[in-house]
């Protein structure tokens, strides 16, 4: 049977912005793993009324719900009374529950514990207990006129930490079926192109789906299935995966990866090669992509942001001569500053970026967009030249970055460098 969820944040910071609602995003992704379609996001601040209104809302149209947030124990944690009043549900003190709260106190925070917390421990009669080992606040589960009713508490960590020990077993017992899906990455094909490719085959597909997303300056294609088991569900995909890649052709960079740059390190780890980097208009976003990886240090040497023309003389040993006679944002830069990069770190290659990111022109007249990247590799130095047009200037930086180590793949691969698939 497959069921359908709302999810409720509760919390009057999340309505003025001050936090972001993480937690939906992964209840979300989880719940479809699970085979619980999530239809609703809610967000309600502290009110007692306003969450009332929604439970009224939510019970009409979802089977199961979910709430984060409001089980602590200030005066406005009223999450837990205002659904156990919505359901009819009378509040019981758990007598284990309160020790372990006490404990906690004692061992973590070294204090005993308040009298106000003794209300984390009501819960709703008969439900199902959810214990919270890195907080005070537990959640629950119980069901009431067939609809699924799940608190969980809002700080990201207890939150996360329940959803894995209490909530991922709870809802695996209640749904009889499992979402899978695979995202299959791509770069150098902009979501209208890739839609218009794929419209007709997209059109006709219901199980497995096909579905295109757009990410900062790429494009995810995700193939989804649902089925009894995820055995059953991965062999429905596989050959949808296999299609897709084969078709798309070198624009896909991977499967299931997080970007560009955990496939570049991949790539560089198995074949032995060390990587640095020398930027300018992208600020040192190349290098922190990189860092951002654990272990990169294996292949990561070190890089330069040098924005000046005299840092890119005096210290990447840029020509003058070319900074004369080609301006800084030139092919024949981006040349030099990957060669220079590659010689005072010895790594075996070294990306280079140079471009005018607006909002103005450079000093030059160069426009706004035109960017190149330089890879200075044993096998001779390359340049792609991008015109990337009048965007903002921080788009202008992403999709660069993205260029940069999409040169490093293709070089890695064996495909062209300087030039890319289809547009």
């Amino acid at each position: 049977m497959s069921h359908t969820a709302e999810i409720i944040a509760v919390g009057t910071e999340l309505l003025l912005g001050n936090i972001a609602n993480t937690n939906a995003q992964e209840l979300s992704q989880t719940l479809a793993g699970l085979g619980v379609n999530v239809f609703w996001h809610t967000v309600v601040g502290d009110n007692p009324q306003r969450l009332k209104e929604a439970l009224d809302i939510a019970r009409k149209r979802a089977d199961v719900i979910i709430t984060t947030g409001g089980l602590g124990p200030t005066y406005d944690d009223l999450t837990k009374q205002t659904i156990c009043e919505a359901f009819g549900k009378p509040l019981v003190l758990h007598r284990e529950i309160l020790e372990n709260i006490r404990v906690f106190f004692e061992k973590n925070v070294h204090m005993k514990m308040p009298e106000n917390n003794v209300q984390q421990a009501e819960l709703p009669e008969g439900c199902t207990v959810f214990d919270n080992p890195v907080g005070t606040a537990p959640g629950c589960a119980f069901e009431a006129d067939g609809i699924h009713v799940l608190m969980l508490p809002g700080p990201p960590f207890e939150m996360r930490t329940m959803l894995q020990r209490h909530v991922i077993p709870y809802l695996r017992g209640i749904s009889g079926e499992v979402i899978l899906s695979h995202d299959i990455m791509t770069f150098g094909l902009g979501e209208s192109p890739m839609e218009e490719l794929l419209r007709e085959k997209m059109s006709h597909m219901e199980n497995p789906s096909l579905a295109t997303y757009a990410k900062p300056s790429e494009v995810r294609l995700r193939a989804t299935a649902k089925a009894e088991s995820q055995e059953a569900a991965e062999a429905m995909l596989a050959p949808v995966v296999a299609e897709m890649t084969a078709f798309l052709g070198d624009v896909v960079y991977g499967v299931d990866v997080s970007g560009l740059e955990e496939v570049c390190f991949r790539l560089l780890k198995e074949q032995g090669l060390t990587l640095a980097t020398a930027e300018s208009c992208t600020g040192g976003r190349v290098a922190e992509r990189m860092t951002a990886m654990p272990g990169v240090s294996a292949v990561y040497r070190g890089g330069m942001v040098s924005y000046w023309s005299s840092v890119k003389a005096d210290v990447l040993g840029v020509p003058q001569e070319i900074l004369d006679a080609h301006g800084a944002v030139s092919e024949p830069c981006a040349r030099a500053m990957a060669e220079g990069a590659r010689r005072i770190t010895g790594a075996d290659i070294a990306v280079s970026v140079t471009g005018a990111a607006g909002p103005d022109p450079d000093e030059r007249g160069v426009p706004v967009g035109i960017v190149y990247i330089g890879l200075a590799t044993p096998k001779g130095t390359f340049c792609r030249t991008l015109d990337l047009g009048k965007r903002r200037r921080d788009r202008i930086q992403d999709l660069a970055s993205n260029h940069a180590f999409d040169v490093i793949r293709r070089y890695l691969t064996g495909l062209p460098v300087e030039t890319w698939s289809r547009k």
